[in-house]
């Protein structure tokens, strides 16, 4: 009997040795004249067990982690390969039943649902596993339909801006122009983010078959998938997955043998990162400098070579198979408030357990990175978490009772952005990250309004000031100044965010801004 073997070939796990484990076992079970099939899948997101090897018995599978490549002989010894063994191998490294461990037994798994469990090259899988069935009630419903379902569904673009998406696919339905576009945001930058890599990886069927749903609610014919260059494992998986895609009809001419008709190019960005601002990356697509675009006119009059288009996010746009196939209600029951559905939480920074947690809204910050998380990963007291990336506010614990929603943070003067949560230990420089903060706007800004390309390298010497004690408090006042005015006149949301986590570590840790470099807490 055949054993089968899952390894995952998501990029986080290969940084770790998975493809080394890969062939270990290959090699191992070869040489012990054992048949096994080796299955490369994306990651389950658990990163702190990868690589997790996981193997098909008649119970389920049961999954051992993390791999090394020195554990696996020992692994095959104690029979791993065995697939009679319904418990899996006794050996230190046995995890259990993978959908058991408490990290992803707390998940409600919409979005992510097939990650590390489908080979994400195989459409056959992906049918098996309920895909497809979306695009085929959109198909059988019709564009308004869909539309409806979509606005219905409460779903909001989970880039960070956390418009609602259906009423951005009507906007573009009901203008006027031809061809329109959907284009698919997957220049995924913001620090302690990977789910849009993670879902290219590993479930690459998922965010077509929300694309096209999209072409088809909005009249599309053309869509643009843009991933940043540093993706390369993403950009080779989604290729891969549209040529399929195309092969078999799911993509081309008469889409799933209807009259509708919808084709997705790849797009590889240079590595701006402002490029994620919807208007910069269209600029890019162009084949221009990414630079940002006033509004209005909005991308859904006149967008993608001045016609209308449908942007969203990769989270977003893989969305919509489940709304479709499951009905808006399913995805509008889970949530809080006004952000319905689930959301990819990202732990990283000084974190135990950091991974990627699909939950529904209103989990709390505290839950998140305690809980969850399981604090930090120096076994330091948690300071500081900067949530929405780069440009997030940074909340103490003080705030950690704040529920994971978007009105609820922005009521804290924050915002939850793409899902990022970075743990920072007691030993982090507050002063030091409102610098960088200001630096980094400094670097990326593409430079087209003057608040955020003149007012960050302004920031970033009125903070030197600052931790050198010189005229402190008028150089604390020019910094909320500039901070206000960069709020208020910055063209797009780099300029304009960036003094999130300035003033946020200004209110919460003045400390840090009245005496020298944190070194002590750091020894």
């Amino acid at each position: 009997m055949t054993a089968t073997l899952y390894v995952p070939r998501d990029a986080g796990a290969l940084a770790v040795g998975a493809e080394r484990v890969a062939q270990a076992l290959a090699a191992g079970a070869a040489a012990r004249g054992i048949a096994a099939r080796i299955v490369r899948t994306g990651s389950r997101g658990l990163y702190w067990l990868e690589p997790m090897v996981e193997i098909a018995t008649p119970a389920g599978r049961i999954a051992y982690g993390p791999v090394a490549e020195d554990d696996v002989p020992g692994l095959l010894d104690a029979g791993l390969l065995d697939v009679g063994l319904l418990e899996g191998a006794p050996h230190r490294l046995r995890l259990g039943p993978p959908e058991a461990i408490p990290f992803l037994a707390r998940q409600t798994r919409l979005v992510f649902a097939r990650c590390g469990i489908v080979d994400p090259l195989s459409l056959d899988d992906y049918r098996a596993n309920g895909g497809l069935q979306g695009l085929a009630r959109a198909i059988a419903i019709g564009p308004q339909a869909t539309v409806e379902t979509i606005v219905e569904s409460g779903l909001r673009g989970r880039g960070g801006a956390g418009f609602p998406t259906g009423i951005k696919w009507r906007t573009v339905a009901a203008a006027a122009g031809a061809p329109k576009y959907v284009v698919c945001n997957a220049d995924e930058g913001d620090s302690g983010t990977f789910a849009d890599r993670m879902l290219l990886e590993g479930d690459p069927f998922v965010v077509i078959e929300g694309m096209a749903i999209a072409g088809v609610a909005a009249g599309a014919t053309r869509g643009y998938l843009y991933i940043r260059s540093e993706y390369p494992h993403a950009v080779a998986a989604a290729q891969a997955a549209i040529d399929a895609a195309r092969g078999a009809g799911v993509l081309g001419a008469g889409i799933l043998g209807s009259s509708h008709d919808f084709d997705i190019a790849v797009r590889v960005g240079a590595g701006a990162y402002v490029c994620g601002e919807e208007t910069a990356l269209l600029e890019s697509l162009e084949g221009r400098r990414g630079q940002v675009r006033a509004k209005p006119p909005l991308p859904a009059h006149a967008g993608l070579f001045g016609k209308p288009t449908v942007i969203n996010n990769v989270v977003s746009l893989a969305s919509a198979p489940f709304i479709l196939a499951n009905g808006a209600a399913a995805f509008r029951d889970c949530g809080y408030g006004r952000s319905r559905g689930t959301m990819p939480i990202q732990l990283a920074g000084n974190v135990r357990r950091g991974g990627l947690f699909e939950a529904a809204f209103g989990m709390t910050l505290g839950e998140l990175v305690d809980d969850v998380g399981g604090g930090t990963a120096s076994g330091r007291p948690v300071r500081a978490v900067q949530v929405g990336g780069p440009l997030g506010a940074y909340f103490p614990r003080a705030l950690f009772d704040t529920p994971f929603d978007y009105e609820a943070f922005a009521a804290r003067d924050g915002l939850i952005g793409h899902g990022g949560v970075v743990v920072f230990d007691d030993s982090v420089d507050m002063a030091q990250q409102a610098r960088f903060a200001m630096e980094f706007c400094a670097i990326e800004s593409c430079g087209k309004c003057t608040p955020c390309r003149i007012g960050a390298t302004r920031g970033v010497e009125v903070v030197d000031r600052i931790v050198a004690g010189t005229a402190r408090e008028a150089n604390l006042a020019l910094l909320e100044e500039l901070c206000t005015t960069m709020k208020l006149g910055s063209l797009c949301a780099l300029g304009g965010l960036t003094p999130y986590p300035v003033m946020s570590a200004l209110t919460h840790f003045p400390e840090d801004f009245r005496s020298g470099p944190r070194l002590a807490a750091a020894e």
